[in-house]
């Protein structure tokens, strides 16, 4: 997502995200970075078009008061380092195509209600870590030893 998308309709200061507060971009090539919305009391549901923000690297929204699914387009984010969504009412399952975050470290799901088998698919990204706690209705026992668990909870 570029600046000249989003100042095609003639307001560059009131459109352009890389304006924003909570929001950093890349200097060099004006592309988000960071969106940073963590406890800004935001409700409603995950847009399918975060997964256009090619460049971003981290995803916080947690402690919010989202809800539904979790878009299985944010596993095209494939810069994204860290995927905060904890503390929301997020419900339904964990999207597969999370394993296509090659560079992903940190995935923090806790405290939401989430359900179903914990794809077997995030094997493949040997860096991650996972913090699942309060998602009592996931399953997904097959993981243990693949990937890291942390059973506290974030702060």
């Amino acid at each position: 997502m570029t600046r000249k998308m989003f100042c095609r309709v003639g307001i560059p200061t009131l459109v352009d995200p890389c304006t924003w507060f909570h929001v950093t971009c890349d200097p060099a090539h004006n592309r988000v970075t960071r969106l940073d919305l963590g406890n800004a009391k935001l409700s409603g549901k995950l847009v399918p078009e975060l997964g256009k923000l090619e460049s971003l690297q981290y995803l916080e929204l947690y402690m919010n008061n989202l809800t539904g699914p979790i878009p299985a387009e944010l596993g095209q984010l494939k810069s994204l380092v860290s995927l905060d969504l904890y503390h929301n009412d997020l419900t339904g399952s964990i999207p597969s195509s999370f394993s296509n975050l090659s560079n992903l470290k940190f995935l923090r799901l806790n405290g939401n209600r989430l359900t179903g088998r914990i794809p077997r698919e995030l094997t493949k990204l040997g860096n991650l870590k996972i913090f699942f706690v309060n998602n009592s209705r996931l399953e997904g026992p097959e993981l243990m030893g693949f990937v890291r668990y942390d059973v506290g909870g974030c702060k």
